[in-house]
């Protein structure tokens, strides 16, 4: 036990681990007497040039928060967060068990059966997060537990998320952020990540199970990424030819290298896997046997994203006080606690509605700070229809309506629909070009950065690097070379060329 408490409530013990973005130690949470496993950041070792600390702690924060309302038995349980001097404390429920990674090493060769049992976990469990929509960005055996019944739980959801910051992909030693030999190509390009580079990330997971290897490997983190980039995976069944063909079917699906050629979902990947999965009646071959619970069949939860959201309403009320919902809404706000003032405005909105009218100043400004709010607390599906009908509120070309309808862009790129978010951004982007629609010159550039960004993650390299070099031109002509946008630009480009 050492003497350094975190938060004023957690006594750190010992460590179990550490790499490039902290440490995890036991501690013991000195207010509910339990122990707990508490993770340390360090943003200033992972965070590249212009990242701004205060800008990595909100962020941390926020994701923290949206991952802990994820409720699924295969996610380890988020138990609080925040800051202790330079270091940002995640603090999670202790874990018994054995990290993937161990666990292969001390049952190699893994039986084909429980490579498949895992990946269904696994998919059971991304199905649940991208339905937020959250994106993992680190998926890999040292990031996945196995518990003694079986069960597998993944770890670090969110956090890498925090991590790679919108003002660079790069650490400041100029090496991606995440793990290269489980990087999809996309996420290495720079480009916008989805759901389906965590299942890129599984198909190298699987193909580690089945073959005791990654499918891509070499001495520097370039010439791994370059592989990933344009190398097909050796077949593992030339190695081992008990493992089914429908099984390496899958592992290919997963493992192509455009976003668009692989399974639509992890219900698609589960739905493919279910039919190889242990039958009922057998019994687990020891401890630590991931096909335990498929003795009782699991599946991923039933899609959500499509399912309606609706916040929770207020009991009714002859008259609602709405100035003093919206006054402690701003209250709340200020504390930090989004999610319930996202349930104040969102519950007061119908009755504002129903007193003011519909498109009165009223209801506009509580559904502009409805939107925002929803945005800052990453629900960025319930945030999307409001951005959509504030936009409508005003005139087509409208300096307010072009940007709720940047705002419902970015929604797009967050929820993982690049395609769509691409052709908004172009819809607009000669419309913030229009200085009379557009106050801030700064804006169009950042619209062009998007489009490239987009275009590395659908695979259009030379697109990308073509929009690059001319967005570059007129970044150093309107903020000079030293501003961190031509230089992020300048670091994007000699990747590219690099790898092309």
């Amino acid at each position: 036990m050492t003497d350094r408490l975190i938060g004023e409530r957690y006594q750190l013990a010992s460590i179990l681990g550490q790499g490039g973005m902290g440490q995890v130690w036991t501690a013991y949470d000195r207010r509910l007497d339990r122990r707990v496993a508490v993770k340390l950041l360090r943003p200033d070792k992972v965070a590249g040039p212009g990242t701004v600390a205060e800008e990595l702690r909100r962020r941390f924060v926020r994701e923290c928060r949206v991952t802990a309302q994820v409720d699924h038995p295969g996610l380890v349980t988020v138990h609080d967060a925040g800051d202790d001097g330079d270091e940002l404390f995640l603090v999670m429920g202790h874990v018994e068990g054995s990290n993937l990674a161990d666990h292969l090493v001390e049952h190699s060769p893994y039986p084909w059966q429980w490579a498949v049992a895992v990946a269904a976990q696994l998919c059971s469990v991304l199905s649940a997060v991208h339905a937020v929509p959250i994106v993992h960005r680190d998926l890999k055996p040292r990031n996945v537990m196995v518990r003694p019944d079986g069960t597998v739980l993944v770890l670090d959801l969110g956090v890498a998320s925090v991590m790679d910051t919108d003002t660079t992909r790069l650490t400041s030693t100029g090496t991606p952020i995440g793990s290269p030999a489980y990087m999809a190509p996309e996420q290495a390009m720079g480009g916008a990540v989805g759901p389906g580079t965590d299942l890129y990330a599984l198909g190298v997971l699987l193909y580690e199970l089945l073959s005791g290897n990654v499918p891509f490997a070499g001495s520097t983190a370039l010439g791994v990424l370059h592989r990933h980039l344009y190398e097909p995976p050796a077949p593992v069944r030339r190695t081992r030819p008990e493992i089914p063909h429908a099984l390496e079917a899958v592992l290919l699906h997963l493992l192509a290298k455009d976003p668009q050629d692989r399974p639509d979902s992890a219900q698609a990947v589960y739905e493919a896997l279910a039919p190889l999965l242990p039958r009922q009646g057998g019994s687990p071959a020891g401890p630590l046997d991931p096909t335990r619970p498929f003795l009782r069949p699991q599946a991923p939860w039933p899609d959500r994203a499509t399912a309606p959201q609706t916040p929770p309403q207020p009991p009714a009320a002859p008259r609602p006080d709405i100035p003093g919902a919206v006054d402690e809404a701003r209250e709340l706000l200020d504390q930090g606690r989004l999610t319930q003032a996202v349930d104040i405005l969102g519950g007061i909105l119908p009755a504002a509605a129903a007193e003011h009218g519909e498109h009165s100043p009223v209801v506009r400004s509580l559904r502009k700070q409805y939107a925002a709010t929803l945005m800052d607390d990453g629900q960025y599906r319930r945030a999307l229809p409001e951005l959509r009908r504030l936009a409508e509120e005003f005139p087509a070309g409208d300096a307010q309506s072009l940007r709720f309808r940047y705002d419902a862009a970015q929604c797009l790129e967050q929820l993982g629909e690049p395609a769509a978010a691409l052709a908004e951004y172009r819809s607009l982007l000669p419309l913030f070009e229009n200085h009379y629609a557009n106050p801030d010159p700064g804006l169009p550039l950042e619209v062009r950065r998007r489009i490239a960004h987009l275009l590395l993650s659908m695979g259009d390299r030379a697109s990308a690097h073509d929009t690059l070099v001319r967005l570059l031109f007129d970044a150093d002509r309107l903020h000079g070379p030293n501003h961190p946008l031509p230089s992020e630009i300048r670091r994007t480009l000699q990747w590219l060329g690099q790898v092309r």
